[in-house]
């Protein structure tokens, strides 16, 4: 009977054997890849386009030149690097083109990994459909807070956001001693979220919210909201606002001489071409969001100098181009540790690992939001957006905006 066992087990180890190189034989092999397509639904056309083609398109751009020069991403699966190829397509900035464009370029296109689109309205608005076929989004210009709560595995968020911006601001008015503040948003996402977390933050802290307005996509005139805020006695004006609005506001207040202690703009002062090209001197100690420079760490100061190097120009954004970067860089060391180009497999890794990019250390949070940021407000200083948060990061304490120059 043991004889007859032991045979057995032999004669099944045998057909294991003979069958095992049929089994490995059978399995179905990768299908042959020479590059990795990565597609990007964006605002190359449109209110939007001036924005993104300041913080944005630059920056992913020198992200896949990087990658390419590197000799591409290492993908242990295919044995060998693969360059990058970036697809990028106008959505005109509109949030329906960009829905519709976002879903062909994973459904029927089949790229391998998606970029973000331009402005937080569009960021939510593709955040679920990117979850919806399980491709990794990386958010880049936008963060809604409201992403946080709807449970989406696939995306993971960059930038600065509203609770991690507004305590730093209000932090900061006190410690101007402004008394009363006007608050002026653009009636999208952004703007709501922000002016909501605002008002209870700035109250909280003794400053007293004098208006808190609204005003349309594409302003054409802020000289009336200029003109209630200074109506009001606000010593600090803080504007939630788009590139375009930022510019018209800033230039308004100018010409009308309306001066506060404190002049804050959402999205705009932290470009560089906002101080240089378009109302220089001028606006000394504007603030607006970010926040850093090559002041805030070796590998800042490193990034700066290497954007310079590749482009020829100089740093063209202090607030989303280092995040995007870095975003980017933490992405691709985590492609490598996953040794494939399963969206799940790098989404497990991406959560979990820390890698150093040029934000040095980068992770995010339990709620996949980075968690680590050189600042989250600045301010116009001679030449240097000066980060201005309370804390260590601090590279400037802030000063009282002085009188804009008479016209």
């Amino acid at each position: 009977m043991k004889n007859k066992v032991f045979f057995s087990l032999v004669a099944l180890i045998l057909v294991a054997l003979v069958a095992l190189p049929l089994f490995v034989a059978c399995k179905p092999a990768l299908p042959a890849k020479d590059k990795i397509i990565v597609g990007q639904a964006v605002s190359l056309s449109g209110p939007l386009a001036s924005g993104n083609a300041v913080v944005s398109t630059p920056y992913y751009d020198l992200w896949a030149k990087d990658v390419n020069a590197a000799g591409g991403i290492y993908v242990k699966e295919y044995g060998k690097k693969l360059p990058v190829e970036l697809r990028i397509i106008d959505d005109k900035s509109d949030v329906g083109t960009m829905t519709r464009l976002l879903e062909e370029l994973m459904v029927q296109e089949k790229v391998d990994f998606i970029l973000p689109p331009w402005s937080t309205a569009m960021l939510f608005a593709a955040a679920p459909i990117a979850n919806k076929y399980n491709y990794i989004l990386v958010g880049g210009a936008g963060g809604a807070s409201s992403l946080e709560n709807l449970n989406l595995p696939y995306f993971f968020q960059s930038l600065n956001f509203v609770k991690t911006q507004i305590p730093a601001l209000a932090d900061i008015l006190v410690e101007l001693g402004v008394k009363k503040a006007a608050i002026l948003y653009i009636e999208d996402l952004h703007g709501t979220e922000y002016s909501s977390a605002a008002a209870p933050a700035f109250e909280s802290k003794g400053i007293e919210v004098v208006m808190n307005k609204s005003y349309p996509f594409l302003l054409k005139d802020a000289s009336p909201l200029l003109q209630e805020a200074q109506s009001l006695g606000a010593d600090a004006f803080i504007g939630f606002s788009y590139p375009e609005d930022s510019i018209l506001i800033t230039g308004t207040a100018i010409a009308m001489g309306s001066n506060f202690k404190t002049f804050f703009l959402s999205v705009c002062p932290a470009f560089t071409f906002y101080k240089t090209d378009v109302f220089g001197p001028a606006v000394e100690g504007v603030m607006g969001g970010g926040a850093w420079n090559e002041k805030s760490n070796a590998s800042a100061k490193a990034f700066s100098e290497h954007y310079t190097q590749v482009t020829g120009q100089r740093m063209g954004n202090y607030w989303g181009s280092i995040y995007f970067y870095s975003a980017m860089q933490h992405f691709v060391q985590a492609v490598e540790e996953a040794g494939t180009l399963n969206q799940a497999a790098i989404r497990k890794v991406m959560a979990a690992k820390t890698y150093p990019t040029a934000l040095g250390d980068y992770w995010y949070d339990e709620k996949q939001l980075s968690a680590n940021h050189p600042g989250e407000i600045g301010q116009w200083q001679g030449d240097v957006f000066e980060v201005i948060d309370p804390g260590a990061k601090r590279t400037a304490p802030p000063i009282s905006k002085p009188d804009w120059p008479k016209q």
